[in-house]
């Protein structure tokens, strides 16, 4: 941990770091791990909706529809707009949706976090979280999936870090090191 305050030098962001990328990615131990590193707020938005909403994932689409989930994720990403230093941890499909994008790069630096579809395979198989992959659990599945969705995450994204075979604070540092370049 110390090594990543370092790379800051006791600085913090003067923006939200805005972490989005398909499930399994790491947004979420990502985001924990910044957070503990530079003393920032964590904002996990999938479960930020399940609490206002008093229902799962799984449940709000199937009584409210997808839409109603998406709605939901515009409204909290403006909200999220008057902060500063906040780790913003995205749901897969934010990203899908330009006016989020919008959202997003208002107050936010936009970090794509990637994996091989094998390698999200072995990090979610065990998860019934993810109304998306529920009846769909195999890495052909993801692939698709992945690949619908690139070019859409790669056009929201200032930066894009892989995530396959890294320990969390090798993809700490790579995040810091490219934000602190796109800073220069």
């Amino acid at each position: 941990m110390e090594s990543l305050k370092a790379l800051r030098n006791g600085k913090s962001f003067d923006y939200n770091i805005v972490l989005i990328g398909f499930m399994g990615t790491g947004k979420s131990t990502i985001a924990n791990y910044l957070s503990e590193c530079f003393g920032m707020k964590t904002l996990e938005m999938d479960q930020e909706i399940v609490n206002r909403e008093g229902m799962s994932i799984a449940d709000i689409f199937s009584v409210h529809g997808e839409e109603y989930f998406r709605n939901a994720e515009t409204n909290l990403l403006k909200e999220m707009q008057s902060e500063r230093n906040v780790v913003i941890s995205c749901g897969g499909g934010t990203p899908l949706r330009e006016v989020n994008v919008q959202e997003m790069k208002k107050n936010g630096k936009v970090v794509l976090l990637t994996a091989k579809p094998e390698t999200i395979y072995e990090r979610v198989k065990d998860n019934h979280d993810r109304p998306l992959l529920e009846n769909n659990m195999n890495v052909e599945f993801i692939q698709d999936m992945l690949s619908k969705r690139m070019d859409k995450y790669l056009a929201a994204a200032d930066i894009t870090i892989e995530t396959d075979g890294k320990s969390k604070i090798d993809i700490c540092k790579d995040i810091v090191a490219a934000l602190t370049e796109l800073e220069k």
